[in-house]
């Protein structure tokens, strides 16, 4: 694959400041397809103060002149969107039609969402004798990951440029090849320099060190509820703005009255979807215990619809996980379910493949709210379900995790799904299969992070509020 063995800072690719290197690998055939360097302090450093310099002219553009550069940007997506998805596929291992459709496509949505927006939003406003002014926050540290490695960066860099913020991107070390080709994108589509920078490098070394920057005014950071406990302390001792998006254990709940068979292959589909790599995938099903032997068996015959392989063949619906390491966690967390007493419906610990970091997609029956599989994050193609005797019983599990950032309930009518999903401590609730929106904020509760993303609430996290009094 094509990289570029620099850094993006200040409208230019320049030559990284140390010689460490970050090879990418392919997780469907374990090969090693490229290299990006290993970025240092030095070079975040050097991407802050081009975005420091560039911060006044940015934030002094009219509002719809940056919706008409961000319309550009999302232009060029469209054009390159082939190229971008066959990235995606060779360094996430994501299915080849679920690239192009989703981890391209979204973003595409977003781009044209906050295009529109820009140009519409209100930034200011009169309270009586006041005027309020809504103005960008300053330079942005953004942190994204490996997951989805093109929508985390555009549900970041697309609001931050539509305030008027400047920005400093480093992306996951696993995925750095589709954070290029972004870096590419702004170029072309004409935003001016030191306004979007690309660092590549690791966590502990680059993210920390932008994340410590005192020419960073807000750090936004997508991944583990760990790190994000990091990365807000560190901003906390700097009073810095901070917005988290985090981990999540979503519930999928099923009510009586419910089309069931429809309900359970939505669920599973939504666990195997990005083959279990989304922090709201719903890997919680919840069953009353009057149709629960039903719904098992239809979810362990509906993952047969999910066949693995390479990822570029059409009949490919599950992907590798990213990395060894994931493959082995998830892997842990299988073993554990078995240990601590969990009925095994469908996968388990037989590799699918002689190669690659494959995962069996694997369906747990009997399992009970305080098991280790039913409390923590797995991301991996595991759905776990449950059992209640009744809604309050229900609700008591959904919300018996540390999580709330996303969920489901399926119910005969709407009503009674509202009625329920009302009570649920999550940021975003599905009702009977409602489609994804990029306009309606996404974000948790609880240990699932502060802030939001998408749409006008998106925008929202990266201005500040100044009031004039007349």
């Amino acid at each position: 694959m094509k990289a570029h063995d620099g850094m993006y800072i200040g409208g230019e690719w320049r030559p990284a400041a140390g010689s460490g290197r970050i090879e990418v690998i392919n997780p469907a055939d374990e090969q090693v397809i490229g290299g990006v360097p290993a970025g240092t302090a030095e070079d975040v450093d050097a991407a802050v103060r081009a975005a420091r310099a560039a911060f006044p002219g940015w934030a002094a553009t009219p509002a719809a002149e940056r919706a008409a550069l961000i319309g550009a940007l999302r232009d060029v997506l469209v054009a390159r969107r082939t190229e971008i998805a066959e990235t995606v596929t060779a360094e996430l291992g994501s299915p080849l039609g679920f690239a192009e459709a989703v981890h391209v496509g979204a973003p595409i949505a977003v781009a044209a969402s906050y295009a529109k927006l820009a140009a519409s939003y209100a930034f200011e406003e009169r309270l009586g004798n006041s005027t309020v002014f809504l103005e960008p926050v300053g330079v942005v540290g953004a942190i994204t990951p490996w997951n989805y490695p093109l929508h985390q960066v555009v549900a970041k860099v697309a609001p931050a440029l539509a305030a008027g913020c400047t920005i400093v991107l480093k992306p996951a070390e696993d995925t750095p090849l589709t954070a290029q080709l972004f870096a590419e994108a702004v170029h072309e589509a004409g935003i001016p320099a030191g306004v979007f920078n690309l660092v590549t490098g690791t966590g502990p070394v680059a993210g920390q060190a932008l994340a410590e920057h005192e020419g960073v005014d807000l750090v936004s950071f997508t991944g583990s509820t760990a790190v994000g406990k990091k990365i807000g302390a560190i901003a906390g001792a700097a009073v810095k703005r901070v917005a988290l998006e985090l981990g999540g254990k979503s519930a999928n709940v099923i009510l009586p009255g419910a089309d069931l068979a429809k309900a359970v292959a939505a669920g599973v589909g939504h666990v195997m979807n990005n083959t279990g790599q989304s922090c709201n995938a719903l890997t919680r099903m919840l069953v009353h215990r009057d149709q629960y032997e039903e719904a098992v068996a239809l979810a362990a015959a509906a993952v047969a619809n999910y066949p693995s392989g390479d990822p570029r063949d059409p009949g490919t619906r599950l992907g590798p996980v990213v990395n060894a390491k994931q493959r082995d966690r998830v892997r842990g967390y299988i073993a554990t379910g078995v240990e601590e007493g969990a009925r095994l419906v469908a996968g388990g610990l037989d590799a699918p493949h002689e190669r690659g970091y494959f995962i069996a997609p694997t369906v747990f029956a009997d399992v009970t709210p305080e098991m280790t599989i039913a409390q923590e994050e797995i991301f991996g193609p595991v759905l776990s379900i449950l059992s209640y005797q009744d809604e309050e019983d229900a609700l008591r599990i959904a919300n018996g995790t540390v999580y709330g950032l996303g969920g489901a309930v399926w119910a005969a009518d709407a009503e009674t799904a509202v009625a329920f999903a009302r009570r649920m401590d999550t940021g975003q609730v599905d009702i009977n299969g409602g489609r994804f929106n990029v306009l309606a904020p996404f974000g948790g509760y609880k240990q699932s992070g502060v802030g939001r993303e998408l749409g006008p609430h998106g925008l929202g996290e990266y201005l500040q509020t100044k009031s004039l009094q007349f």
